[in-house]
């Protein structure tokens, strides 16, 4: 189970979402806008953060840039969330950091599937532990 940060302002938006991320077992906290998303992503490290790009006080592709310029959270998958759909959009986005866009509205399956695309690759890129094989021996 990953915890994963929500971030929208929109709150059916964003209980829509954590109605999902829920159902697919996994923990979600969540923040208003994306200054309050940047202090909950450094206060709390979560695995992944799903991020709406128009909000008040620091829209969403502000607090991607601020996040990657973090080291505590520098390495935190983002997914922008976004209702905008321009390739130019898109492309700002992933300037900004975010390791995938994906646009409202979108299907659970497809929130899933990059959920767990994100997470998989988190999980091959963590060091293993010391004492751990790094093999894949038990």
């Amino acid at each position: 189970m990953a915890r994963i940060l929500i971030v929208d302002d929109s709150p059916s938006q964003l209980l829509g979402i954590q109605r999902i991320v829920e159902k697919l077992g996994h923990q979600t906290l969540t923040a208003e806008d994306g200054a309050a998303g940047v202090e909950v992503a450094k206060a709390e490290l979560p695995d992944l953060i799903l991020m709406d790009v128009v909000m008040p006080n620091l829209n969403g592709f502000q607090a991607t840039r601020t996040l990657g310029r973090e080291a505590t959270t520098r390495d935190i998958p983002v997914v922008l969330v976004t209702t905008k759909d321009q390739d130019t959009d898109r492309m700002w986005g992933m300037r900004q950091g975010a390791r995938a866009y994906l646009t409202k509205p979108f299907s659970e399956t497809e929130l899933s599937e990059v959920i767990n695309r994100l997470l998989g690759e988190r999980e091959v890129a963590a060091p293993a532990e010391p004492g751990e094989p790094t093999d894949g021996t038990a």
